[in-house]
């Protein structure tokens, strides 16, 4: 029996409520056998939101036949699920207590030249570039809905359930990663100081006394929502920076506004998410690593199946095309065949 191309992003939403299914059982496992307890209450919302949004996405893709539709409900379901999920298995990563390693990721930052409270003290000294950097940081939630809206209106389900894996490889990586390679970034170890650096304040400094109470066992309790982003290595922020214009490059009309959002986005990692440069460069390879074994391992489970139905075309743009960047294309390539 052969299954059709359009059959591809039906497979892989049952592989990620399948993969947000283990990671959930994964967290009330720590929380069972651990110190944790998890906050019921703010559960609620997310799971509920969730569960109304993968029933919508159900109907309209087996009674109503609207893919589209049913593809971007399913897809914010996925994104809500697994912030629900990843949340606290980010926070259960960060009790596990590994040393600090500020010191080499100090020292790999100086070695490339990078003189970090430079950095900081350039930038507090603009508050045009603070506005246009924070905005740019802060726009990630944004983008991740706007992302999923995008792909599903221009018909690109396949890319989107390509974009929506490659988000939670993405991320599962870089929790693991940052378990045994904690650290509680340049703005702590440096000891800077907002009266020295002209009140300037990083937007993760909410995050500080999160990260330090789940490490010195004062902190238990882990939240479906209200989560504090609280990796330092490698920065997740610079690794969307990179997965957004991937996923939108064949969206026209699209593709050069994301590509200049995302690197002012990733251009403020540093200065907002008190993140090393040495952070940033590991975000943007963990990405791109993340996003070509997907396209591989995707193109392999095509090459089983004989059947194949084209792609709906991309709707036209009023903006004109311009010539894809080298650097881009080849990283897009591998989703060529999506």
């Amino acid at each position: 029996m052969t299954t059709s191309g359009h059959d591809y992003p039906q497979r892989a939403d049952a592989a990620i409520w399948i993969t947000i299914g283990v990671i959930a059982m994964a967290v009330m496992g720590f929380v069972a056998l651990g110190p944790f307890e998890l906050d019921w209450r703010s559960f609620l919302i997310p799971g509920v939101v969730t569960a109304l949004l993968a029933a919508g996405g159900w109907f309209y893709r087996s009674i109503r036949r609207d893919k589209r539709l049913g593809a971007i409900l399913s897809s914010t379901a996925h994104i809500i699920g697994f912030a629900a999920v990843g949340a606290p298995l980010s926070y259960i990563a960060a009790a596990a207590g590994f040393p600090l390693q500020d010191a080499a990721l100090e020292a790999i930052d100086r070695h490339m030249g990078v003189d970090w409270a430079k950095l900081m003290t350039f930038v507090s000294l603009h508050p045009g570039l603070q506005l246009v950097l924070s905005f740019a940081y802060s726009s990630f939630a944004l983008q991740t809905l706007t992302t999923v809206l995008a792909l599903g209106m221009a018909g690109q389900l396949t890319r989107l359930s390509s974009f929506i894996a490659a988000f939670i490889a993405t991320t599962l990586v870089i929790i693991a990663i940052s378990a045994v390679c904690p650290a509680a970034g340049p703005w702590l170890f440096l000891e800077i100081q907002p009266a020295s650096a002209n009140g300037f304040l990083p937007l993760s400094s909410t995050s500080w006394p999160v990260f330090l109470g789940l490490r010195d066992g004062m902190l238990h309790t882990v939240y479906g929502i209200r989560s504090e982003g609280i990796i330092t290595f490698p920065s997740l922020h610079a690794a969307l920076g990179v997965l957004f214009p991937l996923a939108l490059w064949h969206v026209r009309g699209v593709r050069w506004f994301a590509l200049g959002l995302n690197t002012l986005l990733v251009m403020a990692t540093p200065a907002y998410g008190s993140h090393y440069v040495i952070d940033v460069i590991a975000g943007i390879l963990t990405a791109a690593i993340c996003w070509v074994a997907v396209a591989r391992l995707l193109r392999a489970a095509s090459e089983t199946h004989s059947e194949h139905v084209a792609a709906i075309d991309d709707p036209p743009s009023i903006i004109p095309e311009v010539p894809a960047l080298p650097a881009m294309a080849v990283l897009s390539r591998d989703f060529e065949s999506t």
